[in-house]
């Protein structure tokens, strides 16, 4: 996030974490959206009615937006028109708004794409960010840090995971391994087809991707897999979620879909997936340079941070520095 904010794409860091909203734990997701919506970033949208109501704009403060959207929602979530108007009636529409999304994400289901995607690796990696600010929050309020909760396995967050950790390299560690590849494609151009570089994706190429090893024999076939793990991975990576909540009244019997409950109604909910194009072959080369430039600033950013806190020290200690000279 750091490089957008200091070329002026976004005025400042978000506060979301990814490992927030997929940890599970309701209270580390409830941070996780909200801070979505103080600072969505283009990553949220809301629409009602077919009409974009809450999005990527940075002319207004958060709290001008809040304030409107809570206007647009209130009826949805509190149709007995009980709340006064004011910031205690925005809180409260906001809270309902990320409590019934949560839920939403944390319910199962089986159908669609996200049937096929159990077979992935189990969970890897660390469950909580240091750079996420959720900590930090609790730790003013007094509270101590909840525990992982961890993903209910039927739920779309858990399946959508299950495919992003099918990248078992970095992006550094797979280079070597797709100029492996391009080496062979050089040669041998017409095996592009055989080895289904550009498709189809059929049954038979994520039949491939099980192969969750991580010992190189050398071979091409090593090499392609992770290569195509990668793709696969990148593609649930930058995935959109689309929820669709419509109310239900109390006495409904006739939808089909599965409702969700709010505080003072009820919504009828659907997710989709969207966005799920595979991401092409060649997008290597670029995400490796755009890696390196993420790191660069980084470094950058760290080595500049600790100059500036070594040089406080200094200063606050220079009545008490100790000098030596030669007698």
């Amino acid at each position: 996030m750091g490089p957008w904010v200091a070329t002026g794409k976004w005025k400042q860091i978000s506060k979301y974490c990814p490992l927030d909203l997929y940890s599970g734990n309701k209270q580390r997701m409830h941070f996780a959206l909200k801070s979505l919506l103080q600072e969505a970033q283009n990553n949220l949208k809301i629409f009602k009615n077919g009409e974009l109501i809450y999005g990527c704009t940075d002319a207004r403060s958060p709290v001008a937006d809040w304030n409107e959207l809570a206007h647009h929602l209130k009826p949805f979530f509190f149709p007995s028109n009980g709340l006064a108007s004011g910031p205690h009636c925005t809180r409260a529409v906001i809270r309902e708004l990320v409590r019934v999304i949560t839920r939403v994400l944390l319910s199962g289901s089986d159908k669609g794409w996200a049937g096929a995607l159990r077979r992935g690796p189990g969970p890897r990696g660390p469950r909580v960010c240091e750079a996420s600010p959720f900590g930090r929050s609790l730790h003013r309020q007094g509270k101590n840090s909840p525990e992982c909760s961890g993903l209910p396995k039927g739920c779309l967050l858990y399946k959508t995971l299950q495919v992003q950790m099918l990248d078992l390299l970095d992006i550094e560690g797979l280079y070597p391994l797709y100029r492996r590849v391009e080496r062979y494609l050089e040669e041998f151009p017409e095996e592009r087809k055989t080895l289904q570089i550009d498709g189809p994706y059929d049954e038979a190429f994520y039949q491939k991707l099980l192969d969750l090893s991580t010992e190189d024999d050398g071979t091409v076939a090593f090499a392609l897999t992770k290569v195509q793990q990668y793709r696969v991975a990148m593609t649930a990576k930058d995935c959109s979620i689309m929820i669709a909540l419509s109310p239900c009244l109390q006495d409904s019997s006739s939808d089909q879909r599965p409702i969700v409950p709010s505080s003072r109604s009820r919504f009828a909910f659907s997710v989709s997936v969207l966005d799920l194009d595979l991401k092409p072959y060649e997008s290597i080369p670029h995400q490796y340079k755009l890696d390196g430039k993420i790191v660069n600033f980084y470094s950058k950013t760290v080595h500049a941070k600790d100059a500036a806190v070594m040089s406080t020290r200094f200063k606050e200690s220079e009545d008490c520095t100790l000098v030596l000279h030669k007698v």
